[in-house]
């Protein structure tokens, strides 16, 4: 689909997002403390192709051109996150100011370049020592992440627009749950029991960031699919029902509706009433996650009693997830339908894992220029049917380390050789250049001193 034919309102916010572990490196670099991802990097067997974060992207080293790549991308808004342990090592107690010095460069490198930060708080990476005492299975990280929020809102809190607390929680417990980031498995009780202490930690970080002063707005990021049966069968029926509570419900209802999802007239998390108090914190706007749709079996087998079944028809990208770009609309409307209440939304993620490759004409991706624009075509007729969206988030930037995945799936709009840390814009990064441009979303204007 041509840039050109798709039209959004002109203060519609055009971005792109990365991590802080996947595309940092500087793992031990100026006072930076080990993380459980570092740990989990360097551990025998722990990611895929023996990855580990240590030199991701050389991001931390290699600041100065990554701000003018983003320049050069015409984005109108920059999503990133804070590596908790690289401003705080211990998760705790004191602050590394060569950390947050980092930190203060990006940000002010992006105003300069008129370019809003969007600051993620927590993106899966805490200090080590946090994990040793526990992780998310310990009710004091809630406590400890509300610090550690209200520390960015002094530091940083005059001058990132939009904040979100947490990025996908609910990729944390489904982690925990099957013992990727633990030595042995952890119970579903036990992973309910982190969802809770995540949407504590969640609903302190509201707090903290707008007592703290921030003049920016507060939200979070959830990752939704958008749960159908793969039958009429009861079984299958039921099990969506399930999934829908167990995913796609576990974290909203709590924080939009106050109470935990129910199944068979039981909530199915027991949550305290002031806990949940502090959890529905009323949000400035929702960032949602979206990559695929999911197809529900029947699976007594399963944590929760469901499986994803394979989407009839459809092909599936590198990661197995199927390619099914109608499927955002679905979720979008569902959502809407869903919760009447709902805050103004960002899709916060949005992209497609290719084995790009470079050759002497550059990298060509029509796949993933495909995709987008398919997904940006639902986008529009979602908010053309009434829904308030305000931005929508390309994952990723740039190819980085995809988590246990490794380094072979590649998200990005910039193509990142491994072994040099060369970056070479995509076809993809064209084509969302000229998208942007197209829709007058934004202006370039000179910086301080930074390439725009």
């Amino acid at each position: 689909m041509a840039a050109s034919s798709l039209t959004f309102p002109p203060d519609f916010a055009w971005g792109a997002a990365t991590a802080a572990f996947q595309v940092e490196g500087g793992w031990d670099a100026d006072g930076k403390g080990p993380s459980n991802w570092d740990t989990l990097g360097h551990r025998p067997g722990g990611l895929s192709g023996g990855a580990t974060g240590d030199i991701a992207c050389d991001h931390y080293h290699r600041l100065a051109d990554d701000l003018d790549l983003i320049a050069r991308l015409g984005i109108s808004s920059y999503r990133f996150s804070v590596s908790w342990s690289r401003v705080q090592p211990d998760g705790r107690g004191a602050w590394n100011q060569r950390g947050l010095d980092f930190y203060d460069r990006l940000v002010d490198g992006l105003l300069a370049c008129d370019i809003q930060p969007a600051l993620t708080v927590y993106h899966w990476d805490h200090p080590q020592p946090l994990e040793d005492t526990g992780g998310w299975l310990n009710r004091d990280i809630a406590h400890r992440f509300a610090d550690y929020a209200a520390g960015l809102a002094r530091h940083l809190g005059d001058r990132v627009g939009l904040w979100f607390t947490m990025n996908e929680p609910l990729s944390v417990m489904m982690a925990n749950l099957n013992g990727f980031r633990t030595s042995d498995k952890v119970d579903p009780e036990a992973a309910l029991r982190i969802a809770h202490h995540l949407l504590l930690g969640h609903g302190l970080g509201v707090a903290a960031l707008r007592a703290g002063g921030v003049s920016g707005q507060v939200g979070v990021a959830v990752n939704l699919s958008g749960m159908r049966p793969a039958s009429g069968a009861p079984g299958d029926v039921a099990a969506s029902a399930r999934a829908e509570a167990f995913e796609d419900r576990l974290f909203l209802d709590p924080m939009l509706r106050g109470r935990y999802p129910h199944l068979d007239g039981r909530p199915v998390v027991d949550g305290d009433a002031d806990d949940l108090a502090i959890i529905a914190a009323p949000l400035d706007f929702l960032g949602v996650n979206w990559y695929a749709p999911a197809r529900l079996i029947d699976d007594p087998g399963g944590p929760f009693g469901y499986a994803r079944a394979v989407e009839p028809g459809a092909p599936t990208n590198m990661l197995g997830w199927p390619v099914v770009p109608e499927g955002i609309n679905s979720l979008l409307t569902w959502l809407r339908r869903t919760y009447p209440n709902l805050p103004p939304v960002y899709i916060t993620e949005n992209g497609q894992p290719l084995p790009d490759e470079v050759d002497r004409t550059g990298v060509a991706d029509p796949a993933r220029i495909d995709y987008l624009s398919r997904c940006l075509a639902q986008v529009q007729a979602v908010l053309e049917d009434g829904m308030d969206i305000r931005g929508y988030y390309v994952w990723s930037l740039m190819d980085n380390l995809e988590w246990d995945h490794g380094y072979e799936p590649r998200f990005g709009l910039v193509h990142v050789d491994f072994e040099t840390l060369t970056r070479t814009p995509k076809q993809s990064f064209h084509w969302y250049r000229e998208l942007i441009a197209s829709q007058r979303a934004r202006v370039v204007s000179p910086g301080r001193g930074q390439t725009c």
